[in-house]
């Protein structure tokens, strides 16, 4: 597309700033071109967020439940798998599933707590606990 083609559709970025994109310019070379979004782009976007708060909610939901530890909440909020998070916190992945059992969780050491909470971004003593009521806000744009 051309410079004077580049999408200028608000979207994610709102008025924080604006994505660099290439274009062509009027010598026919590709030019570096400041957007602030594309629509396509920006639905594409807000339809992954759904599915990231959704796959959250759901966690919140069982470890509200007592059928996961807050560990399976903040892998969601954080949008990890087994196997990131097993290569963050450098463990197994079955200790990392092991660690989602609330039973298995209450008697982590500190130490392992620690290493959680260091790849979260929150103290052991937030990580025992997640908040009362599940809110989309708290995961979108970190």
């Amino acid at each position: 597309m051309k410079v004077e083609e580049v999408p200028q559709d608000k979207g994610m970025i709102g008025d924080c700033g604006h994505e660099i994109c290439y274009a062509i310019g009027d010598n026919g070379r590709y030019t570096l071109s400041p957007s602030l979004g594309w629509e396509a782009k920006n639905v594409v976007n807000d339809q992954a967020w759904a599915v990231i708060a959704e796959e959250t909610r759901r966690m919140h939901q069982l470890v509200q439940s007592g059928t996961l530890s807050p560990i399976a909440y903040y892998q969601a909020k954080h949008q990890m798998d087994i196997g990131l998070l097993a290569r963050y916190v450098d463990m197994a992945k079955w200790r990392v599933k092991r660690h989602r059992r609330p039973e298995v969780f209450r008697r982590l050491p500190e130490r392992i707590l620690q290493r959680y909470a260091a790849v979260f971004g929150v103290s052991p003593t937030e990580l025992k606990t997640i908040p009362k009521t599940f809110s989309p806000e708290l995961i979108r744009h970190r």
